[in-house]
């Protein structure tokens, strides 16, 4: 049998929403469990659907996978948790303000830069 796909191309079985059951059995938290954390961490909301369903994203699967590993397997409180994995999210800055040009490279633009301002200058 051939697997089915979308008119976008994609696989029918590659999901962008899960429900709570489906990440539960994903990332083996029970859904209770995960229903608490949402209480008490605000990077995991789900969407709400108008019936009050939750449906969750796979971003939501790694914030989950990520609190198990802190808590259940490495012991952290959750208020530990939730500090560490904050100052994480904050501590991520842009990847076009992590790259820092060397100092070659700044040296050759300042000369480009003044020989510019020569030409226009002379102009």
């Amino acid at each position: 049998m051939q697997p089915s796909f979308r008119r976008d191309g994609r696989h029918m079985s590659e999901k962008n929403y899960f429900t709570i059951n489906e990440i539960a059995k994903k990332t083996q938290v029970p859904a209770y469990t995960i229903r608490y954390w949402e209480s008490r961490f605000k990077l995991l909301r789900p969407l709400r659907l108008s019936s009050g369903h939750r449906r969750y994203t796979a971003k939501d699967a790694q914030t989950i996978s990520e609190i198990k590993e802190l808590v259940l397997v490495k012991g952290y409180t959750l208020s530990g948790a939730k500090k560490l994995i904050y100052s994480k999210k904050k501590s991520k800055q842009p990847a076009w303000q992590a790259a820092r040009p060397s100092d070659d490279a700044v040296t050759l633009l300042e000369e480009i830069k003044k020989d510019l301002q020569q030409i226009i200058k002379d102009c």
